[in-house]
């Protein structure tokens, strides 16, 4: 394993659609991955050499709720502290662009065999059901 690389902000489409296949397949089109890299909030990322090897991004209002999606580590990266860092990279972006002085929501959907990682950094489940609905737009 070369030296990691961390960017902010330079994910691509193709990259993030990379890493989505090596982890879950059914990757979403581009022009849904490229609209969602142009709208995300925040957008990390982390290389060994040239090879993106994991990703995160962050969407939200800004004010009151930050929320953390495609949070993903290449299988064969997994259990390194990889996963870790992404989501320090997050919460340094809201320490960074949040309001002073105020609680601010920082929310994510975790697999059930994932909880334990989040709630080892700080994370809680509550009450609430996730809740979705696959629209199809024709």
């Amino acid at each position: 394993m070369n030296k990691l690389t961390i960017k902010h902000n330079e994910l691509t489409a193709e990259e993030f659609i990379s890493l989505w296949e090596s982890v879950w397949g059914g990757a979403p089109t581009l022009e849904q991955t490229s609209l969602a890299m142009e709208h995300s909030m925040f957008r990390v990322s982390v290389y060994d050499g040239e090879k993106v090897i994991a990703m995160a991004r962050m969407i939200g209002d800004m004010g009151l709720c930050y929320y953390i999606k495609d949070v993903v580590v290449r299988p064969e990266y997994q259990k390194q502290g990889i996963g870790r860092l992404l989501i320090d990279e997050l919460l340094n972006f809201i320490r960074e662009n949040g309001v002073s002085g105020t609680d601010i929501f920082v929310e994510l959907c975790a697999m059930p065999d994932k909880i334990p990682f989040y709630e080892k950094l700080g994370f809680s489940a509550n009450e609430a059901q996730r809740l979705r609905r696959m629209y199809r737009v024709e």
